[in-house]
């Protein structure tokens, strides 16, 4: 059997079944569909910003557009003591989120909120990530300058750098643009990188 993010499948488990001591194995007897906590083969952009994140240490983190959970699951991992807020619009996915802290992982906080329109104070996370959400949003320019306003110390994003047959891709940027658009965002410096296929930059906030 593959093996899963244990202790965050079990608490989605719990979170929906509402019982505090259900197990994975409850989980699939129920139907519920674990596949999104599987452990699967590291992807090099994960891991390239995990390795940043390591560097940081952040005190907090926002989490913008976490979706399936591919870098959250891996970031509540890699990071037990972090707080972690995770935002996502689709209904499903935050529902699911809620799941996973209503089943026990605390120091996760999910909200339903538009990448575009952020609905927090200026500075309130230490780091922000958002990866793979830029090339999704009618507005890219809007997310990124909201994500730069939230963030105390940096924004940390991943983009891909080739075309693909994705239908939900609705840009592809150049290193070059993504710096004019972290300038734009208020950005104090950024640094890009390419990583299999994508870019990762790190967007320094001005103190």
């Amino acid at each position: 059997m593959e093996r899963y993010y244990h202790d965050l499948a079990t608490a989605f488990v719990r979170g929906r079944v509402r019982d505090q001591f259900a197990t994975i194995e409850d989980g699939l007897q129920a139907g519920l569909r674990l596949h999104k906590f599987k452990v699967g083969p590291p992807l090099p952009r994960i891991q390239k910003v995990l390795g940043i994140l390591r560097s940081l240490a952040p005190v907090d983190l926002l989490d913008v557009g976490s979706g399936r959970g591919a870098f959250l699951w891996p970031l509540l991992a890699v990071f037990p003591g972090l707080s972690v807020t995770a935002i996502d619009f689709n209904e499903q996915r935050a529902s699911d989120l809620g799941a996973v802290r209503r089943g026990g992982c605390t120091r996760l906080t999910p909200v339903r909120m538009d990448a575009q329109r952020l609905g927090f104070a200026p500075r309130s996370f230490d780091a922000v990530t958002m990866l793979e959400v830029l090339e999704h949003m009618p507005n890219p320019q809007a997310a990124l300058t909201a994500a730069v306003a939230v963030a105390r110390r940096c924004v940390i994003l991943s983009v891909p750098s080739v075309p693909d047959d994705n239908p939900e891709h609705l840009h592809l940027f150049t290193p070059d643009q993504l710096q004019r658009m972290a300038a734009e965002a208020g950005g104090a410096r950024i640094t890009v990188e390419h990583v299999l296929n994508h870019r990762v930059a790190v967007i320094r906030v001005a103190s």
